[in-house]
């Protein structure tokens, strides 16, 4: 390990050099079969040829120029990403974080701009992750999250999750919007909330004169099947946040709403150095317009149910070490039981040669390429199969 780095990551010891496809290679050649995707963000693999080809091209023509300038390739996306969701307007940024502080940021100029300044607090539920900026780590108050960082920002209200009475009770005068994530990823463990459930939160956001804040930068972007998790529940968000899979593994992250919010966001009051540059930008048009292909959301969700039988057969076979399957399309996890840490068994998977994803709860996430095949997931299953087993024993 290189005593250089700060020491904020635990990383396993493993140097990856190349990918193809589903798999990654270490520098002894040793291949793995990537279930971890770099935490949701190669949707598309690994030297996709679109990606890849769109992003060579790129580079030889322009990497990066400032958004004092028209960028075209981030104009073709916003106008792709509206065209594609409820939104009327798009802002660009590098990553998921500092989409979810734009749209904390869009709220309270919003309601600024409406003469009700008095409402600049935000609610959010158990579970949650939004990012780990100090305003943020004030919406998931856990311990390993906020330790050794008080005093905390004061703009977050935290409700039980899946609790349409206690997220009402939960709003004030001062409310401006709810944040969720539809489908939580980190802090939640893969929980999904119900269709009725996120229809509540729009209707409680109508009533008590809210935005709604979707967070899909992980359950987003074609993970669960469809191109948005909210498509699921037939509601429509105010704002949206994305990043992740919308790169392909290049840094990108939106800010998605309607355009009345969206305006309240004038000349100087936000921006970004590298945001929408040339090359994201590119990157953005290549996966969108592979997520957008006739037919790719279909193998998606029957990529999904796939593998939930897998996992399944799993719970149902080792339930002495996971006790439940849990999440939607390609955004699935395996709980373990308490006397099973997450971390043992996304160890014992890298050693089989499958990697996997640790989350909150005690959670193993599986997150596979959008575009693997239905015998890279047998092969994983057998991969799982290997690693349950000798936890088991």
């Amino acid at each position: 390990m290189n005593d250089c780095l700060f020491a904020n990551y635990a990383r396993f010891d493993v140097v990856l050099s190349h990918g193809q496809g589903s798999y990654l290679y270490d520098i002894y050649q040793t291949a793995y079969l990537d279930f971890a995707t770099g935490i949701a963000v190669s949707a598309l693999g690994h030297q996709h040829p679109e990606l890849t080809k769109a992003l060579s091209n790129q580079v030889n023509k322009l990497l990066h120029c400032s958004n004092l300038y028209r960028i075209p390739q981030q104009e073709a996306l916003a106008e792709m990403l509206c065209q594609h969701s409820f939104a009327d307007k798009v802002m660009f940024c590098n990553s998921g974080l500092e989409a979810n502080e734009a749209a904390l940021k869009l709220v309270r100029k919003y309601q600024h701009q409406r003469g009700k300044a008095d409402k600049h607090r935000f609610l959010a539920v158990d579970g949650a992750f939004h990012g780990r900026s100090l305003a943020l780590i004030s919406a998931s108050p856990e311990g390993k999250m906020i330790e050794g960082f008080a005093p905390l920002p004061d703009c977050f209200d935290i409700a039980p999750a899946d609790d349409l009475a206690a997220l009402e009770a939960a709003i004030t005068p001062q409310t401006a919007a709810i944040i969720l994530e539809p489908l939580q990823g980190d802090g939640g463990g893969i929980h999904l909330f119900p269709n009725n459930y996120l229809q509540g939160v729009r209707a409680l956001c109508d009533q008590h004169d809210l935005s709604l804040v979707l967070d899909e930068i992980q359950c987003g972007n074609g993970r669960t099947g469809t191109l948005w998790c909210y498509e699921h529940s037939g509601i429509i968000p105010d704002i949206m946040t994305t990043a992740k899979g919308l790169g392909g593994g290049m840094p990108i992250g939106a800010v998605l709403a309607r355009e009345e919010i969206a305006s309240a966001l004038t000349p100087g009051s936000h921006g970004t150095t590298f945001g929408g540059n040339p090359l994201a930008s590119t990157a953005g048009l290549a996966v969108l317009s592979e997520l957008t292909r006739p037919g790719f959301l279909e193998t998606v969700r029957a990529r999904g149910d796939q593998l939930a039988n897998v996992l399944d057969t799993l719970v149902a076979k080792y339930h002495g070490v996971v006790s439940e399957k849990l999440g939607l399309g390609l955004m699935q996890g395996l709980r373990c039981v308490p006397e099973v840490s997450n971390i043992n068994l996304v160890r014992t998977a890298l050693k089989t040669g499958l990697l996997l994803v640790p989350a909150g709860r005690n959670v193993v996430r599986i997150l596979p390429p959008l575009t693997v095949s239905e015998s890279e997931i047998d092969q994983a299953a057998t991969l799982m199969h290997s690693a349950l087993s000798e936890l088991a024993s």
